[in-house]
Order: C-alpha cells, then structure tokens, then sequence
C-alpha cells in the first residue's frame, strides 16, 4: 500500500497539512463544532469558523487549541482525524509517517498529549519538531552550517523567537502574545473607550484591515459595528490606524523585549552573524502592517518579512519530511 508522509502545522488559529509530493493539500482553521447533547461533530475547520459566535444553545464551535498546546484533547482528536481523512482520501488502510510542529519550550505532557492524539488517528509513527526551526526551514534560511539564524515567529497563539546553528536550537523563548492576544487587545481597547462590544471575528478584521504596530505607518479608517455596552442596541463607531496601534502596542513591545532577552543570550560569534543576514520573521502575526519596521528600528539589525510568511512552517514541514534523520527524534 502506498503510504503517504503528512506534515502538520497544528496551529492555534490554522492548521496546514503537506503530503510529500503534492506541497500544502490543506489550510483550514482550527475550530470544531459540537451538538453539545450528542458530543458529535457537526462540522470542522471553515464551516466550524463560520459558525463562532453564532451558535444556539446546543451548538459550541471550540478552538481545541490554545497557546499552541492541546486545550481539548478530544475535539483535537476530531479535528485531526476529519482533516487527515480528507486528505488521506479513500486510503484508509494507509498509515502515514506524521511530522507535527510543537511550540519551543512546552512541556514533555503536552508533547506527549500532541503526539497521542497524532497516533489515535492512526498514524504508523509520529515526530515532533520545534516550530521556530521548522518556519526557519520552511522560509529558505541555511540553518544547517555553522552561522547564526535568527527567526521570529508570530502565530495565533503562541510568538517563538530562536537563534539556530548546525541545524539546532542555540538559545530560545516562545511566549502567549501573538494574533490571538492582538484580537483581544482590540476589543478590549474598543470596549474601554466607546463602550462597544465587537466579536473575535470582527477584532481579527479590523487588524487585516487597518491594524498597525508602528506609528504613522499607515492612515486607514473603518466602521466597525457591535453592541453598545450602554444602550444594548447595535451601533457602528468609526475607528483608524492610530487607534489600533495604541491598542496593539504594549503586547507589540512585550514581543520586541523578548527578542532583545534572545539576542542578549546569543553568543556574540552569532551575534555578528545576525547582524550580516538579518532577522526573518514569519507567521500570519508577521502580516500586520509596520511589524518589521518596529523591530528593525528597535533591535537595530536588518528585518525581514518571509515571502510565504503563513506557510512557512507547512512548507518547512515539507523539506524535514524528505529529510528526517535531521529530526529530533529523543
């Protein structure tokens, strides 16, 4: 039987899938809704994101990730094994090498518990790779010789920030400050100064659209609707760049001192390698507008945005996948 390697990104927003040969077969969200009476499935990834913050009584769309780690490990198991089969096809028999993407520095449990639920959907063997390594890969850097690589990656629930050398983690730090907590700075900002209630949906839109992390970037407006705190009736405000930047910043600069901490504990050989290539950053965080200009201008060292910034660590997934003895298998 033919059987096909799969890498996952199993992120806390996104999860991607690459089947060696074939690149990215699948980019869907990480969401799964229940009929909370029957504890089945009703749907998973699009359909499921569709359904946030709009189900009635006996429906709940889950994100079963949270922070980069398995917060519901049976709706995981469900989102794993729907998404697997769709790619897997009619193949069922097959069983797949897996290579799942982990944040750096969780622990061995929540390891155990990401490769566990690989192996419940029926994987022959499962491996586990350290995000910040695999988007380095996935973004074209040469982290296999003897010079120093920095990545930043900013996902939806977790940041990782790591040097790499020989192919292997030198010195780094993953924090709970990404795409989701820029969500909710948003609404909080927006609930304190207009006394209007907006949904993660609309938090993420208004960062697509208008969100900055650097100032006088950009001078965008849009008119966002949600429900008046005071009143309880619906009511639009109109909101602009400067706005969303002063909401953004305090959880832009913790990221910024983060990789000031990394860059602190480089040793200085690395050091001046970085210095010569620059910072990549990658991650669907990387996308908001000004983020490479507010590190570049406080860590004083070249920054750049990766090409494939969302798929960085799916596409890297992918090259490990033709190359896994270089995988840390302990």
């Amino acid at each position: 039987m033919f059987v096909k390697d799969i890498g996952i990104d199993l992120g806390t927003a996104n999860v991607l899938i690459y089947v060696k040969g074939q690149g990215i077969v699948l980019n869907e969200p990480s969401v799964v809704a229940i009929d909370t009476e029957t504890k089945k499935p009703l749907a998973v990834g699009h359909k499921a994101r569709e359904m946030l913050g709009r189900t009635p009584g006996k429906v709940s769309a889950i994100r079963p990730m949270k922070d980069g780690v398995i917060a519901d490990f049976d709706a995981t198991e469900i989102m794993l094994n729907h998404f697997i089969r769709e790619v897997n096809g009619k193949s069922l028999f097959s069983k797949p090498r897996i290579l799942i993407c982990c944040p750096s520095n969780i622990t061995q449990v929540e390891k155990n518990a990401i490769k566990e639920a690989a192996e419940r959907t029926g994987a022959r063997k499962v491996f586990l790779e350290e995000e910040p390594k695999v988007a380095a890969v996935g973004a074209g850097m040469e982290i296999s010789k003897p010079s120093g690589n920095m990545v930043i990656d900013i996902g939806g629930g977790t940041t990782d920030i790591a040097v790499l050398s020989l192919g292997g983690i030198v010195t780094s730090s993953s924090i709970k400050i990404a795409g989701n907590a820029f969500d909710n700075d948003i609404q909080k900002y927006i609930k304190d100064k207009y006394k209007l209630l907006v949904g993660d949906r609309t938090a993420e839109e208004i960062k697509l659209t208008i969100g900055t992390v650097y100032p006088d970037c950009i001078k965008e407006k849009m008119e966002v609707r949600g429900r008046d705190l005071i009143t309880g009736l619906p009511h639009t405000i109109t909101l602009c760049s400067d706005e969303v930047e002063e909401a953004l910043r305090e959880s832009a600069y913790i990221i910024v001192h983060t990789a000031k901490a990394i860059l602190e504990q480089t040793p200085p050989e690395l050091s001046a390698d970085i210095i010569d290539k620059g910072i990549v950053v990658t991650g669907g965080g990387a996308l908001v507008t000004g983020f490479d200009q507010l590190l570049a201008h406080e860590l004083k060292v070249p920054v750049f945005i990766a090409e494939n910034a969302l798929t960085c660590v799916a596409e890297g997934t992918g090259v490990l996948l033709d190359n896994l003895h270089l995988v840390d298998n302990s």
